[in-house]
């Protein structure tokens, strides 16, 4: 008999078939074999002897946490208590991305923020959307629904984000344990100690325990490079085929006259963000401003003298 594993704890495989719930071992070929079943493998079983005889071919699987063949990710990110950390949320993007699911970011807590708080992380988030990922709230609990029917979907996110106390507003019924974040530490307590899916609405969504490593196994430099949107995206403007946007080549052309008075200037730089070229009155000291200032971002001035 065919069926989905929704849980599991110990060595104790809790799988849904259309017939019901059993709870199987796995055959000592696995463990022979060195293959690890994981929640969301669709599996064979022995439902007389509550047997796992076969696991079914994976599309994708996750290491931390543990989960196979997952449609979205819902990353929940924590905007306060925990405090938000956009280096975390790119990780977990990126290794989304590099496993063939679809990312979406869900807010958690944004009630916590003042005012000058909630316009930062607006701000922030407007460059996610641009990149093109989809930006959601936990409070947007049908969007939610609507995005997630009829998929396999893994809430991922570090301890006390929100994650178990989402699921309970998906299905008030399902009470799972939540917890006050850690004054000392600063991050949520581990609440979930299993990777569990649960049937809401027609979807399966897994509530698993947080974390705070991320694991590359497995992922190469490009791949990273590859998985991370707003690059992906660009690569074809740029100039290097193995580029890893670590340090770029910047250069930016000043032109004067005999008088040292800028004619023309400009350039590939941000230069203007951090030098107001044409409002310096000595082409010397435009130029000197950003020879200095590439120093530190790999960049070239050229400077030419019109006699005129």
């Amino acid at each position: 008999m065919e069926g989905i594993i929704i849980k599991n704890q110990s060595n104790d495989y809790t799988v849904k078939t259309s017939k019901g719930i059993n709870i199987c071992k796995p055959r000592g070929k696995f463990r022979n074999e060195k293959i690890t079943p994981l929640v969301g493998d669709h599996v064979i079983i022995d439902d007389i002897n509550n047997y796992l005889l076969e696991i079914k071919p994976r599309k994708n699987f996750l290491i931390r946490p543990n989960i196979a063949n997952v449609d979205i990710a819902l990353i929940i990110t924590s905007v306060k208590e925990p405090n938000f950390d956009n280096n975390l949320l790119d990780k977990l993007l990126t290794i989304i991305s590099y496993n063939g699911i679809e990312p979406i970011i869900c807010l958690t807590k944004t009630d916590l923020l003042n005012n000058t708080e909630e316009k930062e992380i607006k701000n922030i988030m407007s460059y996610y959307k641009k990149a093109g990922y989809k930006v959601i709230t936990n409070n947007e609990i049908k969007e939610i629904k609507k995005l997630t029917k009829n998929k396999v979907v893994v809430f991922a996110g570090q301890s006390g984000a929100g994650k178990s106390t989402l699921l309970n507003k998906l299905d008030k019924s399902l009470l799972l344990e939540t917890n006050e974040i850690s004054k000392a530490l600063g991050r949520g307590k581990h609440t979930t100690r299993c990777v569990t899916l649960y049937d809401i609405d027609g979807a399966l969504i897994a509530d698993t325990p947080g974390f705070s490593m991320i694991d590359f196994r497995g992922m190469t430099k490009l791949d990273i490079r590859d998985n991370m949107k707003e690059m992906y995206d660009n690569l074809e403007k740029c100039k290097y085929r193995d580029c890893m946007h670590i340090k770029e080549d910047y250069v930016y052309s000043v032109e004067y006259n005999k008088n040292y008075q800028i004619i023309n200037a400009g350039g590939d730089a941000f230069i203007s963000n951090h030098i107001d070229v044409e409002r310096v009155d000595d082409a010397n000291k435009a130029i000197a401003r950003i020879e200095d200032y590439f120093k530190d971002h790999n960049g070239t001035c050229i400077s030419n003298q019109n006699e005129n």
